[in-house]
């Protein structure tokens, strides 16, 4: 959510940046929110004279009733009557503007950053650069629910058995092998400095809608029935959520968390064949990192984070691409975003393995994380990105890793979370 003082200021450069997401039917809001203040600041400006009225004329009671001016004091009494009665109405018109008012800004887009590129979608996103280099193979790739049904480490059937489509068992060394990950990613972040935490899973409303736009919340979250509750999608949303309603010290910033949880999804849509197997599934296991900080530094944090995720999949010997989210590709709370694409030598192209994004303060607007600063308080910036998330990692892992004659190469930074061994070798 911005700040209305910007809409005050500087209507057209707010439109300007919803015709840059390519949402113009946005518009109106901006032009919806003036009328809305403007009727809002005059009608707290006649609640001021009212009740400065108020003051005087209660005042003059006293004295009227002191010299005996009973009948006039009577009608001082009237008139405190009747101005309590209309600033009932304000305060009651004030309330409906406030909502009317947040109801609005918060569907109207962050202000992008001047870096970000413009296009319509995900197909204009730009890519950055490219690190590790792609092997030549002469044999193929399978697919990867067979390279895993090799090691009899995946069961779908009876998933869909118990819990439906876009849910799944991971057996043996496959599950072994995707918890090896989420833990060397655990230690990896901790030893860049980031403190290690496992929030909760569950989250109330309010929270989520602070963390999020109305439209991902529609798109992604579970409901827990009867229940003020939703099922993560991310432990951002949960570790965000954490510093709601708080003033924290600048000097303790920046805050670098790192987190494990469990995600639950919807994934609404048709996703197409190459979707199927573990791609894209209703439940997941994550390890995120999340930073909030002074707005000054927030950028320098942004590429501290996705540098850091490069980082970790070329430990694995992963070749990985970074992509440059355009305008119309963003969130609508978020102020810069790229995402990390591992190497695909199945389908020869790259494949998303994770986000990372910069929100500046819109979510700290919305759930009032400020921080204390020499000259009063101020809005936090938030950041969030993905270490690592499988099935994903798990996917790009087992497919750069299988070797000719069916084994799967296991590299030394994991060795010691797989129990010492080089390579996964087919049982079936």
């Amino acid at each position: 959510m911005i700040d209305i003082k910007l809409i005050r200021e500087n209507p057209e450069l707010v439109k300007e940046n919803i015709k840059k997401k390519f949402q113009d039917k946005k518009l109106v809001l901006v032009d919806e929110v003036l009328e809305l203040d403007k009727a809002s600041r005059e009608n707290k400006t006649r609640a001021d004279y009212l009740r400065g009225q108020r003051n005087s004329i209660s005042k003059s009671i006293g004295m009227l009733m002191a010299n005996k001016k009973i009948e006039e004091a009577n009608e001082a009494k009237a008139q405190v009557v009747a101005i309590n009665k209309e600033l009932e109405d304000i305060e009651k018109k004030e309330e409906e503007f406030a909502l009317e008012i947040k109801k609005r800004m918060m569907v109207i887009p962050n202000i992008l950053d001047a870096s970000v590129p413009i296009g319509k979608d995900d197909s204009e996103n730009v890519e950055n650069c490219r690190y590790g280099e792609i092997k030549e193979l002469d044999y193929e790739i399978p697919y990867h629910a067979d390279i895993l049904d090799s090691i009899c480490g995946l069961d779908k059937e009876s998933a869909g058995r118990t819990s439906g489509n876009g849910f799944y068992f991971l057996t043996g060394d496959a599950a072994r092998l995707h918890s090896a990950m989420l833990s060397y990613a655990r230690d990896f972040m901790i030893d860049k400095g980031f403190t290690y935490c496992i929030p909760p899973f569950m989250i109330r409303s309010d929270v989520v809608t602070g963390v999020m736009s109305f439209e991902e919340m529609d798109a992604m979250m579970y409901k827990i029935e009867n229940e003020d509750l939703f099922l993560i999608g991310t432990s951002e949303h949960s570790m965000i959520g954490r510093f709601k309603d708080t003033i924290n010290k600048e000097e303790a910033t920046p805050i670098a968390l790192t987190s494990y949880s469990p995600c639950f999804r919807k994934e609404v849509g048709a996703h197409g064949i190459e979707e199927r197997g573990i791609y894209r599934v209703h439940q997941f296991e994550k390890q995120e990192m999340v930073v909030i900080c002074k707005p000054e530094v927030s950028m320098d944090w942004y590429e501290k984070m996705w540098n850091a995720s490069v980082e970790f999949f070329r430990s694995l010997e992963i070749p990985v691409r970074t992509l440059e989210c355009c305008s119309g590709d963003l969130a609508d709370l978020k102020v810069k975003s790229c995402d990390v694409e591992a190497w695909s030598p199945r389908q020869k192209k790259f494949f998303e393995v994770g986000s990372c994004s910069n929100l500046g303060d819109a979510q700290a607007r919305r759930l009032g994380i400020r921080l204390k600063g020499e000259n009063g308080n101020y809005y936090a910036h938030t950041l969030n990105n993905t270490v690592v998330a499988t099935p994903r990692a798990l996917i790009a892992f087992v497919e750069n890793h299988y070797q000719k004659d069916g084994t799967i190469y296991i590299p030394e930074v994991l060795r010691p979370y797989m129990g010492g061994k080089d390579k996964l070798v087919p049982n079936k």
